[in-house]
């Protein structure tokens, strides 16, 4: 039987630090040299590069993903009294950063394929008395395939809510021509460590074509400032730090390299389980690059599967695990009642390994592993 072991020998993302090993001791010691640690050279550098990157004309960094949740909702006056419709299947950073910004959690149902917030789903409840009071929806660009943006455009354009991305899993990802992150009136990124675009620490930033909301976060992320001491409006502490946006600037440049790789690793996968009878493959809708910060299959026997690989030494996870309308810290959100295929999927999915820096060999040993467990099922 082959050992797994030695290809989960490096993972990710110790292994995308070591690609960049000295690029990025470079920019430490570069930012460390200068003496300015906040909000400096090197947050307005990569808030430049990156915008040019997504074709987007804002960028603004703050200190992670939940924190541009918040803040984008702080600009557009979104908070108590309103409501946020966020879709079931997703991380809970999504609702707590909504939860922060004091406006009501509503919950809609997924799309069984892409794991994005269903475009019906999200009709239904906007036209149902829990629809009241429903000033935005957060689109999460799930495990790197982006959303259904027109169905879900044609939808809050009828009931004149503000449609926003959640960027954290889709760096790169494509709607047609157009990158997630630039769909929306505004959209969130988080660089946490496992990310596509990975910073060595918390990270985040806030992607928009319009240039007085872009004003606004800015002013928020730092106590309400336009001029340094004085607060022009209520605002918190989520500032990029200097050593963040300096390796962010050092991995940016490497990022569609590293998608084309998770793709083709994806393809891989596809490939070799075409034939299986225990998992199903995730599909990629026509017009739409997903590019894969995970593998994500389903199979009826989940926990089965799921611990065999484990005793294969396979680092195969969920992704995850209760739907966020079960979940009690949000027990408080509207539209509480069966969300029947977010609760499918979270009884169904295991992400396999996947990362640049994985093998083909790494991959085909994964599937051999799954090909054993279906042939002593069998």
């Amino acid at each position: 039987m082959p050992n797994p072991r030695q290809p989960w020998s490096l993972l990710y993302p110790k292994a995308d630090l070591l690609r960049h090993q000295e690029a990025v001791a470079e920019a430490l010691q570069r930012v460390c040299a200068s003496g300015s640690y906040i909000l400096g050279r090197e947050v307005e550098a990569f808030e430049s590069e990156l915008a040019a990157f997504l074709g987007v004309k804002h960028v603004v960094g703050v200190a992670n993903g939940t924190d541009a949740i918040e803040v984008i909702l702080w600009a557009l006056g979104i908070g108590p009294g309103s409501k946020v419709v966020v879709p079931s299947f997703a991380p809970s950073a999504v609702a707590a950063g909504v939860a922060r910004s004091g406006a009501g959690l509503v919950f809609a149902d997924m799309e069984p394929d892409t794991f994005t917030l269903c475009p019906d789903a999200l009709a239904s409840l906007l036209q149902s008395p829990e629809g009241h009071g429903v000033k935005a929806a957060l689109v999460v660009h799930m495990f790197g395939h982006p959303a259904d943006w027109e169905s879900l455009q044609l939808v809050a354009e009828e009931h004149g809510i503000e449609l926003l991305e959640d960027c954290a899993q889709a760096h790169g990802a494509r709607y047609y021509e157009e990158m997630t992150g630039t769909l929306g009136r505004a959209a969130a990124f988080s660089f946490y460590p496992t990310k596509n675009l990975a910073a060595l620490g918390d990270a985040g930033a806030v992607a928009t074509n319009d240039a007085e909301l872009a004003e606004r976060i800015r002013m928020i992320r730092q106590y309400g400032w336009r001029q340094r001491y004085i607060s022009e409006c209520a605002g918190m502490n989520s500032r990029l730090d200097e050593m963040q946006a300096a390796v962010l600037r050092v991995k940016l440049g490497a990022l569609r390299e590293g998608n084309l790789q998770r793709i083709r690793l994806a393809a891989e996968y596809d490939a070799l389980l075409g034939s299986s009878g225990v998992v199903t493959r995730p599909p990629v809708l026509g017009g739409c690059e997903h590019v894969y910060h995970q593998y994500v299959v389903r199979s009826a026997q989940r926990d089965a599967l799921l611990q065999h690989l484990h005793g294969e030494e396979i680092p195969a996870a969920i992704h995850y695990p209760v739907p966020l309308h079960l979940q009690p810290a949000f027990a408080s959100g509207g539209n509480r009642e069966a969300q029947p295929e977010s609760e499918r999927a979270a009884a169904e999915v295991i992400s396999l390994p996947l990362h640049p820096y994985l093998t083909e060999d790494a991959v085909g040993a994964v599937c051999e592993a799954i090909e054993r467990f279906a042939h002593a099922g069998s």
